[in-house]
C-alpha cells in the first residue's frame, strides 16, 4: 500500500506519458522506497522506523527511479 501511495505521488508530481498501469506504479514507489530508505541509511548509519524524513525520502527515491525509466524505457510513436 506504501508503495502505491509513494509511485502515485511520484506520477502526480512528474506528469507525462508513461505507459504503465497501476502495478508499475507500485513498483515505481517500492524500488523508490528501498533506494531512499538506502541513502537514509548512508547518510544517517541506523534504520529510524517510519518517519516523516523517511516518507520523503521514499517519495523523493521514487521521482528519481521514475526520472531513470523514463530514460531507460523505449519510446513508443505517437499516434
Amino acid at each position: 500500500m506504501f508503495g502505491l501511495i509513494v509511485g502515485g505521488i511520484a506520477r502526480f508530481l512528474l506528469p507525462g506519458a508513461d505507459p504503465m498501469g497501476c502495478a508499475g506504479t507500485i513498483i515505481v514507489g517500492v524500488i523508490g522506497s528501498f533506494v531512499g530508505g538506502f541513502a537514509a541509511y548512508l547518510i544517517l548509519g541506523s534504520p529510524q522506523g517510519f518517519t516523516p524524513a523517511s516518507f520523503l525520502g521514499s517519495l523523493i527515491g521514487a521521482i528519481i527511479v521514475l526520472l531513470i525509466y523514463r530514460k531507460l524505457a523505449p519510446r513508443r510513436p505517437l499516434t
